[in-house]
């Protein structure tokens, strides 16, 4: 038998969802599927998928290999300003991502860093290469947060065991906890690449959003919206929100998988 306070929480919790549902659901619903169809086959959307894929694969690659390590840090060694440097890993999430573009954009403007960087035959603005960065930085601060937690749900006392039988740390961290964590990595890895896929005031300002350039998918909803080009937006649109369920359902299948 439920009770009343139960009944409310569940009441409250399915009406949020329905209603969630329904404002995502209105982009399956304003256009036909053959529009769809014939959007998603046009050489801008194949292109923009395409840099899209190309681009957040490689971004989630490097966030990942900075993560984990770092991630690992925070987790299991005490080292000045830890707390410090926890909390300015943090800020990213939670700036708007427009200022966190912003700032990438002075970052790499000639009067910082751009010139340097020029004279070594490196363009980061307005340049494919500037889609790598913008993502890695959006996305790292994530990837960081859901790793953090993961080794620390990683019980210490098989690293303790380990390192008493006399492996080393390195062996420990390979054969130990990492396979003790390797489902939860996964799934920050996929969140990671979902995040990436996603990005898009980071990248239109540092990128420049330009048709058939450095446009992905983001932009490819935004450009299109803009121009009043409904049918090809929505199916951006629809490709996004197919590419964040499907990352979701990994997720929770992975992060359940490993906090069992």
């Amino acid at each position: 038998m439920r009770t009343k306070l139960e009944i409310i929480f569940i009441t409250i919790a399915f009406i949020f969802t329905l209603l969630l549902f329904t404002v995502i659901g209105s982009l399956f619903i304003i256009i036909s599927p053959l529009d769809v169809i014939e959007s998603f086959f046009t050489y801008e959307m194949l292109y923009a998928m395409q840099l899209t894929i190309t681009t957040s694969l490689i971004s989630a690659t490097l966030v990942m290999l900075f993560a984990i390590p770092t991630a690992y840090s925070l987790s299991r060694y005490s080292f000045p300003l830890k707390t410090l440097a926890k909390s300015i890993l943090a800020i990213p999430m939670a700036l708007p991502e427009i200022v966190l573009g912003i700032a990438i954009l002075m970052l790499f403007s000639p009067a910082l860093l751009g010139e340097p960087l020029q004279k070594l035959g490196i363009t980061i603005i307005f340049t494919t290469t500037g889609i790598v960065v913008a993502q890695f930085f959006v996305a790292i601060p994530y990837a960081i947060r859901i790793l953090y937690s993961i080794f620390n749900y990683v019980n210490k006392r098989y690293e303790f065991v380990s390192r008493s039988l006399g492996y080393s740390e390195f062996e420990t961290l390979k054969n130990v906890t990492f396979p003790l964590a390797k489902n939860g990595i996964f799934a920050a890895g996929i969140v990671t690449l979902a995040r990436c896929i996603g990005t898009f005031a980071a990248v239109l300002f540092v990128a420049g959003g330009t048709y058939l350039k450095t446009e992905t998918l983001s932009i490819a909803l935004y450009l299109n919206l803009s121009f009043g080009n409904i049918n090809m937006a929505i199916t951006a649109g629809i490709i996004l929100v197919l590419i964040s369920f499907v990352a979701i359902v990994i997720l929770e299948k992975y992060a359940k998988e490993t906090y069992m």
